[in-house]
């Protein structure tokens, strides 16, 4: 019985752990979108998402950088699908006269319903929205120095109705919303003009 016990204590530890993985972007071909994401966005424009070499990647050679502009571009990772757990990114603003944005999406329906957040370094704070059909509404907002020409680490940590947000290190927002209650997409973001590179993109289930 002891061992049996054990056996399934091993097989359910395993199962929580079976979905986490880091995406780097390195040995996928360059000047395309990374395969099994789906490049798009919300509302309209023209979002460019490309795998891209960048000497500054916090693992080499290779990022993600969205350099089109659109709405809200979004970049969706298609074979996952999280109810609870985290979401991680590592970004760098690179330029944008109307904004320099990065920011991770969870709990994703489709390119028009999911939850995000997101960190500005124009305005140089972190803020978390539910977006519904499309339309994005702000919910909670911290003032943060954001760096333009800077790598960031954005997370997120969900369970249930709660939410955590941590930029560089540091507790940003906790928020408490039932919007979006059953498992979801993961993937990533920006605004408008934002020329955003991102690495180490990683999510795991809990």
């Amino acid at each position: 019985m002891t061992t049996l016990l054990a056996a399934i204590s091993t097989a359910v530890a395993l199962a929580g752990f079976a979905m986490a993985e880091t995406i780097n972007f390195d040995n996928l071909k360059t000047g395309v979108p990374p395969p099994g994401w789906t490049a798009t966005k919300t509302g309209t424009g023209q979002p460019k998402w490309t795998v891209e070499a960048d000497a500054t990647a916090p693992s080499k050679p290779n990022v993600l950088k969205q350099s089109g502009r659109a709405t809200f571009p979004v970049c969706i990772k298609d074979d996952t699908s999280l109810k609870d757990g985290i979401v991680e990114v590592k970004f760098k603003p690179i330029s944008g006269k109307e904004d320099q944005a990065g920011g991770v999406i969870w709990r994703a329906r489709d390119a028009n319903n999911y939850y995000i957040a997101r960190a500005n370094a124009l305005e140089d704070n972190v803020t978390i929205y539910h977006t519904i059909n499309g339309r994005r509404t702000e919910k909670k907002r911290t003032n943060m120095k954001v760096a333009t020409g800077e790598w960031h680490t954005l997370k997120v940590d969900f369970e249930g109705n709660h939410f955590t947000v941590e930029f560089d290190g540091k507790k940003a927002i906790d928020w408490i919303d039932d919007t979006f209650k059953e498992a979801g997409k993961v993937g990533l973001w920006t605004k408008a003009d934002s020329v955003t590179l991102f690495d180490d993109f990683s999510y795991d289930a809990r």
